[in-house]
Formats: C-alpha cells, structure tokens, sequence
C-alpha cells in the first residue's frame, strides 16, 4: 500500500461504519465448507479454539498456527446442522484448505469444499446495522452472543446471518448465494447502508487493529504476541502449537505486542521502529486517514504501550490502543 490521499467517498462510508451503518461486500474471503462425522473434532484439533463444545448456530474465531504456534490465519467458523462454515483471509484461503487436508488421515470423517465461488458475503457494520437486521428479518438478533448465526427468508433469498461484523465495531455478516449479490446490495443500501469500497476497509482494519496475514499473521508472531486473547482456548487440551502458547501464557512470557501507532507522515510497512536510539519493533501495516496516518506494529512489551513517543522512520508517532486486541492475560 502507498500513501495516497483518503477519498470522500471512503471517508463518509468509514464514518458510516463508526456512526450509523455501512455494507461491504467480503466476497473475497475464502469460504470453506467442513463436513463429515468428525469435523468438530478435527477443527478442535487443528486450532485455538474450543470447537467440542459448540452446537449448530454457535460459532467463534479461531486462529490457524504452526507447530511452533506462528500464525497462518484469523478464521471465524459457523457451525451448521451438518457442516462448519470457516471464512478465512483472501489470501490464504487455498493454503489453508490444502494445510487441513495433509491432516486428514485415512480413518477421519471429514470432507473439506470449497464454496467462496458460489458464495458471497457481506459484512454489515455500524451501530444501525441492529435496526437494519431487525427490519429486514423481523428478529432481534443484537442481544445474541457473537458468531451466533441462523437462515432466513430474505426476498426469497436463503440467507444466513451472523453476529459480528468482523471488526471491534457492531454488526453482522450476511452469507449467501452468489448470484442475489446485486438484489441484496440494493435492498440493504435503500435501508441506507453506505457501500464501503475494499480500501476504506482496509483503512477501519488498520484504525481497528484487526490484523491480516503476511502483515501482522506471520511467522515471526503467535496469536498471545498479536493480542488474540480470545480466540485461543487455555483449556482444550492438545492441539497444534499448543504447547508453546500454553508456556507462553503460564509463565507470562509474552515479549511483544501489537499496538496501534498514529504517525505525523507516510512511513513503509517494515520500518524499525525506535524509542530514542533503540529498536523496539516494526511497522506492519499503515492507511492515511481523515487525522492524519495510522499505523499497526509490533513493540517490545518491556518498552510499554499507550502513550509511547516513538519514531519509525522519519515519522514521529505516539502508542495508542487498538480495540480488536487484547494486552491483558486473561484472569
């Protein structure tokens, strides 16, 4: 990504999301359809979180890791009568369907499909996106628990709705078939949705802190290092990577962190980053906004966090929260 000015275009829908209501379509996202007698099992086997316990129209996010738990992907998974729905990452959605099948041994009962070509997603975000749903399914549906999700009846379009808008914002995320796109597009804008182009998201990603692969999902990071608190089970027993995050967790050994950082100038993704004369981490991501620029980046937790005065590059910037993460251990 270069520095470029944030358009208005951009800006109203952004502002849309934090404020009232946007719709940006995900159909880029990876959607891979797990089936078989042993899905769950399996699924619980291959990542961070609990997956044993939940029941159709229940659902989390779950972090893919390698055997030294570094991070592939931030997945959410639905969970279905008769198969798990997992919505990975653009671009890591065939890497992560061929990573699962090497897992697949003889004797396992599951099925892997890939269905983001014949499906679509939209995610709903801001604040009015409860009175939207509300309206157009006639259900309340923003007191229930994250991920929660069911099938309605959409101007007879089959369409599965859950919570979350994949952001720390509210909202919600609309799946299903790829060929009522434009139909469910114009119903939810003239319900006044704001259309968000794919770099606005981008933009709210950073602002969020919501991290991606190949910027801040790397194999220099684990999902402890990124903030992901809440994807990971302490309790689940093995599975792969857990025995370096479980250490890492029981003997509070988390050196890193991510942070969100506001800079007075454009700085490329990969700077160091310094306190004074030191190295103290790197820039992973950065998006120009209405007040100015926005960056994501690791900083050695030793160093702290909020409020830091740091310098990447020739850009000065301050340490600042972002609130899809977590920097604390969980009690």
């Amino acid at each position: 990504m270069t520095s470029s000015s944030i358009n208005t275009q951009d800006t109203v829908a952004i502002k849309a999301a934090t404020d009232t209501v946007a719709i940006c379509d995900c159909s880029h996202w990876g959607r891979i359809k797990v089936s078989g007698d042993d899905r769950l099992r399996f699924l619980h086997n291959q990542s961070t979180n609990d997956f044993q316990s939940l029941k159709p129209g229940q659902g989390c996010d779950t972090v893919f890791v390698t055997s030294t738990a570094r991070t592939i992907d931030l997945a959410t998974a639905y969970v279905q009568d008769d198969a798990v729905l997992l919505i990975v990452s653009p671009n890591r959605r065939e890497f992560i369907l061929q990573w699962l099948d090497k897992y697949i041994f003889f004797a396992d009962k599951v099925e892997l499909t890939d269905v983001t070509d014949e499906t679509a997603t939209f995610c709903l975000i801001g604040p009015e996106s409860h009175a939207v749903v509300e309206k157009l399914v006639n259900d309340k549906l923003q007191n229930q628990p994250y991920a929660h999700h069911q099938l309605y009846n959409i101007s007879s379009i089959q369409t599965r709705i859950a919570v979350g808008s994949g952001l720390a914002l509210p909202g919600y995320t609309l799946i299903f078939p790829a060929t009522h796109k434009a139909t469910l597009t114009n119903i939810l804008v003239e319900m006044g949705a704001v259309e968000m182009s794919q770099t606005a998201w981008e933009t709210l990603r950073i602002i969020q802190g919501r991290p991606y692969p190949e910027k801040e999902l790397t194999d220099d990071y684990n999902p402890l290092e990124v903030g992901l608190w809440q994807t990971v089970s302490f309790n689940k027993g093995c599975y792969i990577g857990q025995e370096t995050i479980a250490r890492l967790n029981t003997y509070k050994g988390v050196k890193i962190y991510l942070w969100g950082i506001k800079l007075d100038s454009y700085v490329k993704p990969g700077t160091t980053i310094y306190l004074g004369e030191e190295k103290v981490g790197a820039l992973t991501s950065i998006a120009e906004t209405t007040d100015g620029f926005f960056g994501l980046g690791y900083i050695r937790s030793k160093i702290g966090g909020v409020g830091l005065n740091v310098t990447v590059g020739e850009s000065k910037g301050e340490v600042v929260e972002i609130p899809f993460v977590s920097h604390e251990y969980p009690t």
